[in-house]
């Protein structure tokens, strides 16, 4: 029988048995755009995991203290590609880069999502206008297509993906609330081992099967976490 939940006495003891493979130097995708989609939770799991010297890829660099900014705090970053790396309350991520502690890679947020898209489809890389003749094409392949310059760009794949839905069952199908979809499901086929967190458990046919946004072979782990810090909404 398929069931891809990880079960545990509570959420934290669940979230740490899903987390438990992660080690130190992998690459982890992260989702989220600002608060919807974010796996706190999960990030927690990995901050009690220990892992260091990991790659990150996700939106932003982290807000305030928690999360993927408490990782940051404790050194446990090596790399970070991502599209906003320096917003207020990113603090944890300026102190660091500044005392050049952390490896930064901006990639534009169209790129981004096309670079986890194509690490999920098997494409290899592809060319694209976006930051053609600027400091972000510098050291790429560029060519010109119709007249127009492009720049090659590779496709992004890691190791673990950390993403949250709203709802999923024991095969792993799993219904996001709102836009707390965002780079979810392509993080997700785009990595070894993807790990959700869930507000609620369902029984296989409850979520109609149009409503399905990421199916089930592109999850590894489900960790009911029924009382996150924040709340998707419909939006």
């Amino acid at each position: 029988m398929i069931d891809k939940r990880i079960g545990g006495a509570t959420q934290e003891e669940a979230a740490d048995a899903a987390l438990a493979s992660v080690e130190s130097g992998m690459t982890v995708m992260v989702g989220g755009f600002g608060v919807p989609g974010q796996p706190v939770e999960l990030l927690e799991a990995l901050h009690r995991n220990g892992a260091d010297d990991l790659t990150i890829i996700a939106n932003n660099a982290g807000t305030g203290d928690e999360g993927l900014a408490a990782l940051i705090a404790d050194g446990r970053v090596r790399k970070i590609i991502c599209s906003f790396p320096r917003q207020r309350t990113a603090w944890h991520f300026i102190e660091k880069y500044r005392a050049g502690e952390i490896e930064l890679e901006i990639v534009p947020q169209g790129t981004l999502a096309e670079r986890v898209r194509a690490g999920g489809a098997g494409i290899g890389a592809f060319y694209v206008r976006t930051g053609y003749g600027t400091m972000l094409a510098e050291g790429k392949e560029t060519a010109i297509i119709g007249g127009q310059g492009h720049v090659l760009e590779y496709a992004l794949t890691a190791d673990v993906s950390l993403t949250r839905a709203h709802r999923g069952d024991r095969w792993g199908n799993i219904a996001y609330r709102g836009s707390g979809i965002n780079f979810a499901p392509a993080m997700s086929a785009a990595s070894e081992v993807a790990i959700v967190q869930v507000e609620e458990i369902v029984e296989l046919g409850e979520i109609d099967p149009g409503r399905v946004d990421t199916p089930g072979i592109h999850i590894d782990r489900v960790v009911h976490v029924p009382q996150p810090k924040y709340v998707d909404k419909e939006v």
